[in-house]
């Protein structure tokens, strides 16, 4: 790995959904569009460009409230973006989500044929996020971008979901959430685990060096500059199914709650096992600056304290030796509440399509988001876990169990039900600011 070096970011160019952790509590919205007339999508990429929150705007009388516009690659086709820029993409990004779906596990209920409309199709052009700390700032904000897409009869609006945040500020199955945030050099955003180094701003943001030392670039060198790539997925939770998994596995209601925190790797309050192993620590767990600082390796190598097969072990091994750097699999992840919340001590699914907007942030598709999908959350060969999957998120088939390390007896879980179905998501690109106004300039 190379050496911890400053780095200049052009902030003013860079989109600020990109580097900056969504605020607690928040709002937010999702708006998806489809370019009809190639000169009305320009306009818009012309009006974008105004609308959208730069990252150098963090201390903006705006606050915690800002606009991010993001492009698929059938959005770029539509704008008339040349042959030869359209295949400088990553290729995983120019295939799109839906032809991925194999290799991110969204098989059977969660394939491609069973997601919502118009998600994973040939229509999504643009996609509009919004987030704000509540909802009156998040309509304000929808507002002031309005302008961007309004009066513009060849761009259709297509899709909307609205996102909000928990009174008790957790997701559905009732983790807190919005936990970890890397640290990216030059940002100025101090990262959540203040024993993880600043990874490299070339991670994360196109044009800059990354980890390797390699430098992501598109064609023209002006269109990718200060640009990232984005995964959003729409995941429905079954949460009664979880809770029933729960209550029928657990010998009490404190058991139940270990379980839940040997699942997850984190009591539900936020506080992680690696820091209280032994019972909840609600204080710990609201600390942003202690909630999140604490490693593995040293202390927990065979995963007796945080199993190394719990949701949060897989998608940030830390500093575990796994096959593949774990640096170089790092996600900018942000999680966004949808849907009612299903009422505390209900077993049965009432019906209600309630869940995540997930987002990933990244300069590699493969070797980041897709790596950490296929490689770490649906399989445990990683860890020496076989085919073992997550057991959150994990696309599971009713078959495998969950392992929990325990001496002088491991226990062993029944096979897990599928608690989280893919309802639909896209590959996105976020141009910088400058790259918004050069593809509402195009001439072809």
């Amino acid at each position: 790995m190379s050496g911890h070096t400053r780095v200049a970011l052009e902030l003013d160019d860079i989109q600020r959904g990109v580097l900056s952790p969504r605020p607690t509590p928040y709002a937010a919205t999702y708006l998806l569009f489809r370019i009809d007339d190639r000169t009305h999508g320009r306009e818009l990429m012309r009006r974008a460009s105004t609308a959208v929150t730069s990252a150098a705007e963090s201390a903006s009388p705006l606050g915690e409230t800002w606009v991010s516009v993001a492009v698929t690659y059938h959005g770029l086709e539509a704008l008339g973006v040349p042959r030869a820029s359209l295949d400088s993409f990553a290729w995983e990004f120019r295939q799109g989500m839906a032809a991925r779906a194999k290799a991110l596990g969204d098989i059977g209920e969660s394939s491609p044929e069973h997601w919502e409309a118009p998600l994973g199709t040939s229509d999504v052009h643009v996609v509009f996020t919004a987030v704000a700390p509540d909802v009156p700032q998040l309509e304000a904000a929808i507002d002031r971008a309005r302008p961007a897409y309004d009066r513009l009869p060849g761009i259709t609006a297509i899709w909307r979901q609205d996102c909000y945040s928990l009174p008790s500020e957790a997701e559905h199955f009732g983790y807190r959430d919005g936990v970890s945030h890397p640290a990216v050099e030059g940002s100025g955003i101090a990262g959540s685990n203040e024993m993880e180094v600043p990874l490299k701003a070339g991670e994360f943001v196109l044009g800059y060096q990354d980890e390797i030392g390699g430098v992501q670039t598109l064609l023209p060198k002006e269109l990718g500059r200060n640009g990232s790539y984005a995964a959003f997925r729409k995941l429905h939770q079954r949460v009664a199914a979880f809770r029933r998994y729960l209550q029928d596995n657990a010998t009490s209601p404190e058991d139940e709650e270990l379980l839940a925190a040997k699942i997850m790797g984190r009591w539900r309050s936020g506080a992680p096992l690696a820091l209280s192993p032994q019972h909840d620590d609600p204080a710990l767990g609201a600390d942003p600056h202690r909630r999140n600082t604490f490693l593995y390796e040293g202390d927990d190598p065979a995963g007796f304290t945080t199993p190394g097969g719990c949701h949060i072990r897989r998608a940030n091994p830390r500093d575990a030796s796994v096959a593949g750097e774990v640096r170089l699999h790092r996600l900018i992840r942000r999680g966004a509440v949808y849907g009612p919340p299903l009422p505390q001590g209900v077993l049965e699914d009432d019906g209600a399509d309630r869940g995540l907007m997930f987002a990933f942030i990244g300069a590699h598709l493969g070797r980041q988001f897709e790596f950490v999908q296929s490689e770490w959350m649906n399989d445990g060969v990683f860890f020496g876990a076989g085919s073992a999957r997550d057991p959150v998120t994990g696309s599971h088939d009713g078959l495998t169990g969950f392992t929990i390390p325990r001496r002088p007896l491991r226990r062993r879980m029944p096979p897990l039900p599928r608690f989280v179905v893919t309802h639909g998501g896209e590959y996105c690109f976020l141009p910088g600011l400058s790259a918004l106004r050069r593809l509402g300039d195009l001439q072809n």
